[in-house]
């Protein structure tokens, strides 16, 4: 028994909801710091207060995508009530974010706001796995990029339009632009409906057929269902506890050395968070696991991220580098045209609110880019290959992310379009190569828990990013945020060379 071979609207309706997904993510992406700035937040600080959007991804993704590989409901089936809880949640969260009367408030509404936006967006993923013959993986994923870009497209743009129709852009300082406000509360309500149209247009597949599914897979990729026995997990637990002891002792060093030297404590972020917790989760699993308690979540999550395929530990630093390089981007973009190209500083001016507005429009228009050339990549795919096509893309967009430190002439075409076409090829290739790549290596009943680890690597680069890129911009750079796009072409360039590394050895016909 094989999975059938979907249509093209099918694919389409079980891919719709991303566009709601994104519009949510590119008017969190866009706004957030212009709302932290609004509110009072200094240029050196809005890295951390952006640490609870990656730190929310880390800890929600694995976990719904482990509950979400053993539910089954009825009528929703088995991804479909994730999107639906988190596209109710997450719109309640878009309308309540431009009305934060103080900075903390709007710090505490993004962690909910993601939070919610990840517990949507993770099944899906594992969607495109569960419904589609392998052969039809690359365009799943391109259509979910293609629904990407025109949301970003759409949501990125939505202060211009209101603008343009009369509303405010600009209010008294502490108070958040009437533009921004009714942006978000456009967005939330299309969050909710786009998602609704996937859950109530989309079938799946239930849980005898998908074992069926499995065992063909196995059959085809000579799986080999491994049976662990306990002294194994009473041995690896002893291996956890020392590593996570050892980690644990290096993180609390480390954080002690911010304190001692006086270092910018945006650096806890990695001490703390990264090192030390990392330590804790292993210490964690080793008591759990030499005391035989091994059949739990948790567990699992930590072992397979032990385990996980060589495709997977190969995409892991491609993805590191790339999202790294976004995140500098997403956080930096705003205070780096208005400061860099605009000498604004002030949020009040017009000048930076042109400015800012000018970062929306670039937000937009590299979605647009993406989604236009979305079914391009699996084309040059089929010419060349995955990695090769994934290597293009990331240089492409490593070259277009480090031209805004060369704009002088602040005009639509330089700024709005120029710097943003490299960057919306590597956007379009970072929402789909890396997955039909990684899902090829994946057994289907792990599909959804994969995902969610896979989301460790989209994460951690961005709680780097927000532990380092502050301390870098104001202790070697003077507080000139466009060097921290610099360092994320520079990062991008990187993940494109190494992606050239990666095994992917899957026959996959893009065009089937």
């Amino acid at each position: 028994m094989k999975k059938r071979m979907l249509g093209f609207w099918e694919i389409w309706n079980m891919s719709f909801g991303f566009l709601g997904i994104q519009m949510g993510f590119a008017l969190q992406n866009a706004n957030v710091s212009r709302i932290f700035q609004t509110l009072g937040a200094e240029v050196e600080d809005i890295p951390i207060l952006w640490v609870a959007a990656p730190l929310t991804g880390l800890i929600v993704q694995p976990i719904i995508g482990y509950f979400s590989d053993r539910t089954w409901h009825p009528k929703l089936g088995r991804r479909r009530p994730y999107f639906l809880v988190g596209a109710i949640l997450a719109s309640l969260a878009l309308f309540v974010m431009p009305n934060s009367p103080v900075l903390w408030f709007a710090a505490g509404m993004l962690w909910i706001m993601d939070a919610s936006i990840n517990v949507s967006m993770e099944p899906f993923r594992a969607f495109v796995g569960d419904n589609l013959p392998e052969s039809q993986r690359t365009k799943g994923f391109a259509m979910q990029s293609f629904f990407i870009g025109i949301g970003a497209y759409v949501a990125s743009k939505l202060p211009n339009i209101l603008t343009y129709f009369g509303v405010a852009n600009t209010a008294p300082e502490g108070v958040i632009p009437d533009s921004v406000k009714y942006s978000f509360y456009i967005g939330g309500a299309a969050f909710l409906i786009a998602v609704l149209w996937t859950v109530f247009r989309s079938k799946e597949y239930s849980p005898e057929e998908m074992k069926t599914f499995e065992e063909e897979e196995a059959k085809d990729k000579n799986y080999v269902k491994e049976e662990r026995p306990e002294s194994w997990f009473v041995s690896n637990g002893k291996s956890h506890l020392i590593k996570g002891i050892i980690t644990l002792i290096v993180g609390i060093i480390a954080t002690y050395s911010v304190y001692f030297f006086g270092l910018k404590k945006d650096l806890y972020v990695l001490t703390i968070g990264l090192i030390s917790l990392g330590g804790i989760v292993l210490m964690i699993s080793g008591v759990m696991q030499k005391g035989k308690n091994y059949n739990n979540g948790f567990v699992t999550i930590v072992n397979d991220f032990q385990f996980m395929p060589k495709v997977m530990k190969q995409l892991a630093w491609v993805q590191f580098f790339s999202w790294f390089s976004l995140f500098s981007m997403w956080i930096y973009t705003t205070s780096a045209v208005t400061e860099h190209i605009y000498k604004a500083t002030d949020a009040t001016s017009e000048a930076y609110n042109t400015g800012a507005n000018q970062v929306g429009e670039m937000f937009a228009n590299y979605n647009i880019i993406a989604a236009a050339v979305a079914f391009l990549l699996p084309l040059i795919a089929k010419k060349t290959s995955r990695r090769f096509t994934h290597f293009l893309a990331l240089v492409a967009g490593g070259l277009g992310l480090m031209s805004i430190y060369f704009i002088t002439n602040p005009t639509t075409f330089t700024v709005e379009w120029l710097p943003m076409i490299g960057v919306g090829i590597a956007w379009a290739s970072i929402l789909s190569v890396p997955y039909a790549m990684l899902s090829g290596a994946l057994p289907a009943s792990k599909m959804g828990y994969y995902m969610g680890v896979f989301n460790f690597f989209i994460v951690i680069p961005q709680l780097v990013a927000a532990s380092i890129l502050g301390f870098l911009v104001s202790t070697f750079f003077d507080n000139q945020p466009v060097y921290a796009l610099l360092i994320g072409g520079v990062s991008m360039i990187l993940a494109g060379l190494i992606s050239l590394t990666v095994n992917d050895k899957a026959i996959v016909e893009i065009n089937e």
